[in-house]
């Protein structure tokens, strides 16, 4: 469509410098499982548009566009956002593959990560059944990051010998560290939340997922019985008696049954 250019000028553009993001230093410490990382923030150039007085046609004088004239750090909170969350997704890889000691200890190879146990027990608040009072959507969460800080502290079991307070001490300042990577803000904020209610057993959600953790790890039990042939019961006999909630319960119930009937049909 023609436009007739006496009758239209366009409205100057102005920009202005962004501050610089500052180089985000990932902590190196000597109790940290695995080495520090550092991350340095890029330094693009900015192109500047600069306007200029019209001219007779109503537009500004025509001049060489110079691509160098002026250049400046990008340093928008978006680029900051995603430095951000690419540094925290690259900590959280060391869930995927930081193996649970427990089958360790029990002489399993090619155990779970602890990021497979997480995914299993999300699929668990996932394919629940609509229960009063609870919010399904908050159960799935409180899964996926119940155990988050073991991608810094690992996973510590009883077997280790460390107080329940000083484990989840641990866990808190490993928690702090990574919600520091995140960047803070409102997202940091709800997981820092998410893992206290599931350590303090605050809530019925809580106490659902309490319950899946369980039941995920006599199942992933079952199944390393039947794979391996071998017999765990202390997985079994440390949550006996443990389930909170009647889905937990029955979900056990299901497990240990197919277990005892796996185990009867050995002996015959």
């Amino acid at each position: 469509m023609a436009v007739n250019p006496s009758t239209r000028c366009p409205p100057p553009l102005h920009w202005r410098p962004l501050p610089s993001r500052p180089n985000l230093a990932f902590f190196n410490r000597s109790s940290s499982p695995g080495p520090g990382f550092f991350n340095e923030a890029p330094s693009p150039r900015l192109v500047s548009v600069r306007s200029h007085k019209p001219g007779p046609d109503g537009f500004g004088a025509k001049r060489p566009l110079d691509l160098q004239e002026s250049e400046a750090p990008i340093g928008s909170s978006a680029s900051h956002s995603s430095s951000s969350a690419i540094d925290f997704l690259t900590l959280c890889h060391r869930l995927k593959t930081t193996k649970r000691k427990g089958w360790i200890n029990h002489g399993i190879k090619g155990p779970e990560s602890i990021a497979d146990h997480m995914y299993r027990m999300a699929v668990m608040a996932l394919i629940a059944g609509d229960l009063p009072g609870v919010n399904r959507e908050r159960c799935i969460k409180i899964a996926i990051v119940h155990d988050i800080a073991e991608a810094i502290v690992g996973d510590i079991t009883p077997s280790d010998g460390v107080p329940k307070e000083e484990k989840s001490r641990m866990e808190q300042a490993a928690l702090n560290e990574m919600c520091k990577v995140l960047g803070g803000g409102m997202r940091a904020e709800e997981i820092k939340e998410l893992w206290r209610e599931y350590e303090n057993n605050s809530s019925l959600e809580a106490n659902l997922v309490k319950d899946f953790d369980k039941v995920e790890m006599i199942l992933q039990a079952l199944e390393y019985e039947t794979e391996h042939g071998k017999v765990l019961d202390e997985f079994f006999l440390s949550t006996a008696g443990k389930f909170q909630t009647e889905l937990g319960k029955n979900w056990a119930a299901e497990i240990i049954s197919r277990r005892n009937s796996r185990l009867a049909n050995r002996h015959t």
